[in-house]
């Protein structure tokens, strides 16, 4: 879109045309009478208004049906978490059996790596990303040092260019040439938190494989904002939350993903009942014969009031299609960008890639006069009706998704910004 005008009338023109522009009406936009806008769907979805009659028919099942809701409800409790695999599955690119709805995303990584980080005295190490969101980093130390060995000798950070934070396949290569040896598990991020670059999952583990590591992917950014191909990427495993373009609400139940080449494999991991294989799970024997699949991670009975939520959302990207959310995604993000091109060229600069095969919907913006004036226009946004997030130390996150935002939402964010800096001269 580098070639067209950015004004309002473009942005209202291109929302007259959008395909999808129906779907914002199927969300609840904060804000009353003068809505927001809403950039923060890297961090929280926002509500879909069938979230409440989802929520309300498991209070009503439960007070209609007692225990027996587990047979009886609309939607019954015992096989509730199998009813959202399919859907689940389509969102990110996976069969059904290799998906499964539980736990929280740190949970998730924990669970997995006690799966496939298997370290030895020979391969020991994991590598992940320089500036990894810090939770992983806490995990993948915590894995280490349960194991016997040191963070500090096992913990591989892959170095990110000190301008952008972006890290370069090359930089990945080279680490992989050099460590690769002694390396158990190559842990990537589907998109960086902070800089909002993608990766392409199929080419991370093919590089990771051929080095013989397991591979495996925090996909917390990726999920529902990319279409995602799990299956076909041939990695190991994943994990995500839901609370973010998922629309699933705040501490939503997460995601996991286990490769269907591990569906029946003996491999370790922390027991449950509800991994206990189905059909034997309720004779209440004392030996775990592990449900094929994703399903043989689960520890406890699922969470029937949290997943309502997710089914609500998910039900919602079906209607929609990965693909065309995509493609709307590649459009409004280029929008939001050709503007900053044209009227702030002196005042941000974007640390994502700009080639949109290397991104999500997130545009991560530094403001060139510094972190101060950056925290100055983050206040003036967030003062304005401009819902962005703040990272740490200087990055402004945009992230306008396709089922809720506008063109003309990223008209007036960028009008917004141009008003902040005439302010700041």
């Amino acid at each position: 879109m580098s070639d067209m005008h950015f004004n309002e009338e473009t942005a209202q023109a291109l929302d007259a045309e959008d395909r999808l522009a129906g779907f914002r009406s199927q969300f609840f936009i904060p804000g009353g009478n003068t809505p927001q806008y809403y950039f923060c769907g890297n961090s929280l979805g926002l509500q879909p208004k069938t979230a409440r009659a989802a929520i309300d028919q498991e209070l009503e099942d439960w007070a209609t049906f007692g225990v027996e809701g587990h047979f009886h409800a609309k939607h019954p409790w015992m096989p509730y978490h199998s009813e959202l695999r399919e859907l689940l599955a389509n969102c990110v690119g996976a069969k059904p059996v290799e998906v499964v709805a539980m736990n929280s995303l740190t949970v998730n990584l924990h669970l997995l790596m006690v799966s496939f980080y298997r370290p030895t005295p020979k391969r020991n190490a994991i590598i992940i990303e320089q500036g990894a969101f810090p939770s992983d980093r806490y995990a993948v130390e915590s894995q280490i040092r349960f194991h016997g060995y040191r963070p500090e000798d096992c913990l591989i950070e892959v170095e990110a260019d000190p301008s952008t934070g972006i890290v370069s396949m090359s930089a990945l290569q080279e680490a992989l040439k050099q460590h690769g040896q002694r390396t158990a598990l190559l842990l990537w991020p589907g998109v960086q938190y902070r800089t909002g670059q993608a990766f392409d999952l199929q080419a991370v583990t093919e590089l990771g494989q051929r080095h013989g590591c397991r591979v495996g992917f925090d996909l917390a950014h990726a999920a529902g904002n990319l279409p995602l191909q799990l299956h076909d990427s041939n990695a190991d495993f994943a994990a995500w939350c839901s609370y973010k373009y998922l629309n699933a609400g705040p501490g939503a139940i997460a995601g996991a993903f286990v490769h269907e080449r591990h569906s029946t494999a003996e491999l370790p991991r922390f027991n449950g009942w509800w991994g206990n294989r189905q059909d034997i799970r309720f004779q209440m024997k004392p030996n775990f014969e592990s449900t094929p699949g994703a399903d043989g991670w689960q520890l406890s009975n699922p969470p029937i009031f949290a997943m309502a939520p997710l089914r609500a959302s998910l039900e919602i990207f079906e209607t929609a299609g990965m693909a065309a959310l995509r493609e709307k995604s590649v459009r409004l993000t280029a929008f939001l960008e050709t503007g900053i091109a044209q009227e702030l060229s002196n005042v941000l600069r974007s640390v994502t890639p700009v080639a949109s095969e290397q991104r999500g919907c997130q545009l991560s913006l530094q403001v060139l006069a510094g972190r101060s004036q950056g925290r100055s226009l983050f206040d003036f946004l967030s003062a304005n009706k401009v819902i962005a997030d703040w990272r740490e130390p200087d990055v402004i996150r945009l992230s306008p998704t396709p089922l809720y935002n506008r063109f003309t939402d990223c008209y007036h964010a960028v009008r917004l910004i141009k008003q902040w800096a005439q302010q700041h001269g």
